[in-house]
């Protein structure tokens, strides 16, 4: 059987990826930035506050989380309102504890069915950016483009009229884009997306319509992949983030400022026996010299103060 010549092809094939979206950049080769106040890491938390509807739709996928035995799916469906309800309320208490903000990716239901939440975030000083529109709202390819654009104005539209102001920042589902998502994102304001996990650091890429920073969020320091999915107890969690943060340290005085992220999930971290071991490990990456606890559109902009 002889191959077909075709399969060979790769109208973007180059080095590094096989797109044009941005250049290769290994670690060395960096132009090294610095962070504020002589800080080295910047401890950037996500909060992901998601509304699930008590039936899931499976195209383009059913996002991770979701419902899953035969519906209605109460178990499933009121742990996940867990974190609405006291979950997300205990991060909030955890954060102001410590004295740090966090960068909240918020469906727009939320903002919808529980505006006083959106209320608190905003009181508290912390980032909202925009996370779809429900748990439903996933994206890929094979979504026709309208509709995906829809879907992202309408998160954009939902949290900006109860925000009172444009969120900057977009995350999807699962992290999951279509070959359109970061010209979309471009074309309806968005500055920054943290869908991609291949850095420590911000990066630009290029679309048609122009640029957007890529905010790095690293898909094995997440507490649904930890916890949920590898079966870790959150003192297990802190060792590994603490573990991260030390190398992160020692980095730094070669390469310059890094990123540390920390994904946080407020039904899965929000319980009452995880609570104690979280709040101690904000207390010790706070009370570092070396720790910038900053919001995603913070360290976008301070590294695009040194790099645009």
């Amino acid at each position: 059987m002889s191959l077909d010549p075709s399969y060979l092809e790769y109208p973007k094939r180059r080095e590094g990826m096989d797109h044009d979206l941005y250049i290769p950049s290994p670690l060395p080769t960096r132009k090294p930035v610095a962070w504020p106040d002589g800080k080295t890491v910047a401890v950037t938390l996500l909060v992901n506050l998601e509304w699930f509807p008590i039936t899931p739709e499976d195209a383009p996928f059913r996002a991770p989380g979701h419902m899953v035995t035969p519906y209605p799916d109460y178990r499933h469906y009121t742990a996940r309102e867990y974190g609405t309800r006291v979950g997300f309320y205990r991060l909030l208490d955890a954060f102001a504890k410590a004295g740090v903000h966090a960068t909240i990716a918020v469906n727009a239901t939320i903002a919808e069915r529980y505006p006083s939440i959106i209320s608190d975030i905003l009181a508290e000083g912390h980032e909202i950016i925009a996370h779809s529109t429900d748990m439903n709202g996933t994206i890929a390819t094979g979504l026709p483009e309208a509709e995906e654009r829809a879907l992202i104005v309408q998160a954009r539209d939902t949290l900006a009229e109860a925000m009172g102001t444009i969120p900057r920042g977009w995350q999807s589902i699962a992290r999951s884009q279509s070959w359109n998502t970061p010209r979309l994102l471009v074309e309806e304001g968005f500055d920054y997306m943290c869908d991609w996990v291949n850095d420590d650091l911000p990066y630009l890429a290029t679309t048609e319509a122009g640029t957007i920073v890529s905010m790095p969020f690293n898909h094995e320091l997440s507490d649904r992949q930890m916890i949920a999915l590898q079966q870790h107890s959150m003192e297990g969690v802190s060792r590994q983030i603490e573990d991260a943060f030390d190398w992160l340290i020692v980095e730094a005085d070669r390469f310059g400022g890094r990123v540390l992220p920390f994904t946080i999930t407020p039904y899965i971290t929000g319980l009452p026996h995880r609570m104690d071991a979280f709040e101690q490990l904000l207390g010790k990456l706070a009370g570092s010299s070396k720790s910038w606890f900053a919001t995603a559109g913070e360290v976008v902009d301070s590294w695009q103060g040194q790099t645009g």
